[in-house]
């Protein structure tokens, strides 16, 4: 009968038990990261009788997890490509919006003033129509301010939140590392701390949303977790820290260094997964370059424009005067080389863009090792030569393999030391500088400098003489920059056609070269070729050239005369060519490469756009399958270690039994006793 109790107590307390395990996964139900637990039964050892082994009961053996570390990890895993992807597709949305958008991006502002640009050739003695390009050079302008300063505050988010995602990393890491002590502790009876272990669990499954991790299980219970190339963020009970600090090179660019001990390691680049790695990795892929490219459009949008207008006369007949704002000028010129933190040379450099259509999207490193500088391109990663000292006279100078020189110059403006560092961002903040300072519209310079006529020219520059034959000649065209001076000096100038040679004469000082139309190469036979079009390269006494056409039947003695253009109020043969460089391929040229022209403004634009959307839609579908496949690892883990009411509910109603029936068995046992005890009354 004692056998018969203990056997019954046995049974109690086990479905007791089972009882309370049950409760407790009915309870946890909702708590994140809970695995659900049961309590494994077995036999007590049996007693020897004299027929045999007689069973003694029940006991418990453990209370188990159902779980399984593949299914963790591969959670864990999911959950850091999930939290990459969205980081990275909140950001890179929101650019390819504003890009893209008809009233954000750059294409509408460059169509209106080009717009205005082909209205003010029309007519280009109209001051409404003149000060239209004004008003709408400004609006492109802003519109590149206002597009960068976008670009900018996405570039300070992602600082704010790399520092914000620091924080959470170092939070989670002091408490697993609290919980690996605790597991340890509470482990060392050989028996699994259950609960400790999912508080573990989740608080590594919520720092895989904030950076992806490694995790290496140990001995006596604890996890360490490792992140980027392998930088131990937690040993045992110990937590290491990141840190988000200013850039060495660019302090509007953070980084995250990893601290242990006394000891700091930048590891940005060695960052994968998570949101801090989705932050990253859209900074890198997306925004800097996109930042770049719109620098390098302006820069090419300033540099065309005002070299054109540089060309031409104004109203008053004066060269024309700048329309945007001169981007080497000193200031901005410093702003595209940053120092690194600890340099301690002297030089005070400054970068000075010298073709706008060579230059990249690419930053460049570079270093001095005491004796030489070497350099190179970021993007990717390419060696570059360097040429110069640096000093004011001899500009450093960068070519990559190809000899293909990088379209800028560094002037260090002071002494390097040995280890000195700088970086270079030649188009980095163009985008935010670009400004319209041009504020008089008869300043703007729609003429071309030189005219033609058929006849002689008198003193004033009218003519005298009118030709017999029907000869004609074209407006010529002026190659190379104006220096309005020394072409004054040179002008005007007579051709005179002489019908025995089939030549012209010249004044002193000036040639006349027959060319092939196509290459300027010159041309078979040397002579002029009456009734056809004739092109001709005229260089003048002070070394101008200028391009023109000769056409029809002149006869002996007939004159073409070429004069300074300083009553070309209705000329707009510059105005002509400032509209035509909508069209013309100026972003991107390679010398190096034959046939690579370059691109036009708005290409260059449309690419960059192009560029960004399609990684937009990649980031869409990259979402949509990073989302199904964390779910199916939810699903899978969920499967095996969540709570189902259903199967606890029935479980409550099992054990109830259970107990009911052990119960039963105390009642038969203590029947058979009193039954006994009433014998020996």
């Amino acid at each position: 009968m004692a056998d018969l109790l203990n056997i019954g107590l046995s049974g109690l307390s086990s479905s007791k038990t089972q009882l309370s395990v049950t409760g407790h996964n009915i309870t946890n139900v909702n708590t994140a990261g809970y695995t659900r637990q049961d309590a494994a039964q077995a036999t007590r050892t049996p007693q020897f009788s004299g027929v045999g082994y007689i069973g003694s009961g029940t006991t418990l053996t453990e209370i188990r997890r159902s779980y399984s570390e593949f299914l963790t990890t591969q959670l864990r895993s999911s959950t850091a490509l999930g939290a990459d992807v969205a980081a990275y597709k909140s950001q890179i949305d929101q650019l390819d919006s504003l890009l893209a958008g008809s009233t954000t991006g750059i294409t509408p502002a460059m169509q209106k003033f080009f717009s205005a640009l082909q209205t003010a050739a029309e007519d280009p003695s109209n001051i409404p129509a003149r000060q239209l390009v004004l008003s709408e050079a400004e609006g492109l302008a802003r519109r590149f301010n206002t597009v960068y300063d976008r670009l900018n505050e996405q570039n300070n988010f992602t600082n704010k939140q790399m520092s914000a995602v620091g924080d959470q990393v170092n939070r989670l890491a002091t408490s697993i590392a609290s919980l690996n002590e605790a597991i340890a502790v509470a482990g060392s009876n050989g028996k699994a701390p259950n609960d400790l272990l999912d508080a573990r669990d989740e608080a590594i499954r919520q720092l895989s949303t904030f950076i992806g991790v490694n995790v290496v299980a140990q001995d006596d219970g604890s996890q360490n977790v490792f992140i980027g190339s392998g930088q131990p963020l937690v040993v045992g009970s110990k937590a290491n820290t990141l840190e988000v600090v200013p850039g060495q090179g660019d302090p509007t660019r953070f980084e995250v260094q990893f601290v242990s001990g006394g000891s700091r390691q930048t590891i940005t680049s060695q960052i994968s997964g998570g949101e801090l790695g989705g932050i990253i990795r859209y900074r890198g892929e997306v925004l800097d370059s996109t930042m770049n490219s719109l620098g390098r459009l302006a820069l090419a949008v300033t540099d065309q424009v005002n070299s054109q207008l540089a060309n031409g006369l104004d109203l008053k007949g004066q060269v024309g005067a700048k329309l945007f704002g001169d981007y080497n000028e000193a200031g901005l010129a410093q702003l595209r080389v940053l120092s690194f933190t600890g340099n301690t040379g002297s030089a005070v450099p400054q970068l000075n863009i010298g073709d706008t259509s060579k230059l990249t999207t690419s930053d460049y490193r570079l270093e001095f090792d005491g004796t030489q500088y070497t350099a190179r391109r970021l993007s990717d990663n390419a060696m570059m030569t360097v040429s110069g000292t640096g000093a004011p006279g001899d500009p450093l100078r960068l070519s990559d393999s190809s000899g293909t020189d990088q379209g800028f110059e560094v002037v260090l403006n002071g002494a390097s030391n040995s280890g000195d560092k700088y970086l270079l961002q030649p188009t980095r903040r163009a985008a935010g500088t670009i400004a319209e300072t041009l504020d008089q519209p008869d300043q703007l310079a729609f003429a071309a400098p030189v005219r033609a006529v058929s006849g002689s020219l008198d003193a004033n520059g009218t003519i005298t003489g009118s030709n017999r034959g029907t000869g004609a000649i074209s407006q010529p065209d002026l190659q190379g920059g104006l220096n309005l001076a020394s072409l004054s000096g040179a002008l005007p100038v007579s051709l005179v056609y002489d019908a025995t040679t089939q030549n012209f004469t010249l004044p002193v000082g000036a040639t006349l070269t027959r060319i092939n139309p196509n290459d300027g190469t010159p041309a078979t036979p040397t002579t002029f070729q009456s009734g056809q079009l004739n092109s001709y390269e005229l260089q003048l006494a002070d070394g101008s050239t200028v391009r023109l056409s000769l056409s029809g039947r002149p006869e002996n003695g007939d004159t073409f005369s070429l004069a300074l253009n300083d009553k070309g109020v209705s000329d707009n043969r510059n105005a002509l060519k400032l509209a035509d460089l909508q069209s013309k391929a100026t972003i991107g040229v390679d010398p190096n490469s034959p046939g690579t022209t370059g691109v036009t403004f708005s290409d260059g634009y449309g690419d960059l756009v192009e560029r960004v959307g399609t990684l937009a839609a990649q980031a869409n579908q990259d979402s949509e399958a990073t989302t199904a496949i964390l779910k199916q690892a939810t699903d899978n883990r969920d499967s095996l270690s969540g709570v189902n009411l259903d199967e606890e509910a029935a479980n409550l109603i099992k054990f109830e039994q259970y107990y009911n029936a052990s119960a039963q068995i105390i009642q038969v046992a203590r029947s058979l006793f009193d039954t006994l005890i009433n014998t020996f009354r």
